[in-house]
């Protein structure tokens, strides 16, 4: 036999992939548990915390009826905040990542260092640090400043994606513009931002879910009752009504429908998001 020629692979057998079948789907079984039971526990609302059925006898909505009426309101105000965060949070990114990518700034790489740098720091330390400059400029209790501190957490993020994303575009695209007579600013706009769609979503979804899931900034930087997300609107749920945990449940459930649906109707622009700027 040649030394070149090439050893014939045994094909994978059945056996096999019914093994590594069964062993997806009790992976995905577990964890997909914690979910079934804060939804079995929503649909009983009477019972303990100990005595939930392993299996709901009959489908009560109740505590989903009065979760809305106590937390519809949270809900709400998470979804201002955490839309007004993904706003601000898209406004400074792209532009940062866009000059990072393209205007062969010196210390570049420093730079996107120190962004990944800034998310190992602490919350509770830069919540500390934000509530004292809040109160300064007035920012305590206010649907800015909770939207300012939750931008925060998806700006680092971001600006790395889309800079990844935004090094793959061919230079030609952008000279082409150019010469057409677009500056910059009309480049950036009208070329580069419709190239990278698939990033600008992937980082909005990211920015939506750092926000959507706060509760450090929402419990540090709010004294009232004026701003207060779900995650809080939660937390002080417990507090009040510890023997009702099916409205507990219930609440918890509705809070993770948006984030759910988000994930599933963009989850084709976030693997082509996070990928794209793999290879150039």
């Amino acid at each position: 036999m040649a030394a070149d020629t090439p050893v014939a692979t045994k094909p994978r057998g059945p056996r096999r992939r019914l093994g590594s079948t069964v062993a997806g789907v009790l992976i995905l079984c577990v964890m997909l548990f914690p979910l079934y039971w804060m939804l079995n526990t929503a649909l009983q609302p009477e019972s303990g915390l100990l005595q939930v059925d392993p299996v709901p006898g009959s489908l009560d909505l109740s505590g989903f009826s009065k979760a809305l009426s106590d937390q519809g309101g949270h809900l709400l105000t998470s979804l201002v905040v955490s839309l007004g965060a993904v706003a601000i949070c898209l406004a400074v990114a792209a532009p940062a990542a866009y000059g990072l990518a393209r205007f062969g700034l010196r210390g570049s790489r420093t730079i996107v260092f120190g962004t990944l740098i800034t998310q190992m720091v602490p919350g509770i330390v830069i919540a500390n640090a934000l509530y004292n400059s809040y109160v300064d400029l007035g920012l305590v209790n206010s649907y800015f400043g909770l939207m300012l501190a939750d931008a925060s957490l998806g700006i680092p993020f971001s600006i790395v994606l889309m800079r990844s994303f935004m090094v793959s575009i061919p230079g030609e695209v952008i000279e082409a513009a150019q010469v057409d007579g677009a500056g910059p600013v009309r480049t950036f706009v009208r070329v580069v931002l419709p190239m990278s769609r698939n990033s600008l979503i992937t980082s909005g979804l990211f920015a939506f879910l750092f926000s959507w899931s706060d509760f450090m900034f929402a419990l540090t930087l709010n004294t009232t009752d004026d701003v207060k997300p779900v995650t809080l609107g939660i937390y002080q749920y417990i507090g009040a009504h510890v023997g009702d945990w099916g409205s507990v449940m219930a609440a918890s459930v509705l809070s993770a429908i948006p984030a759910a649906v988000l994930l599933v109707l963009a989850q084709k622009y976030i693997a082509a998001g996070i990928t794209g700027g793999s290879v150039k």
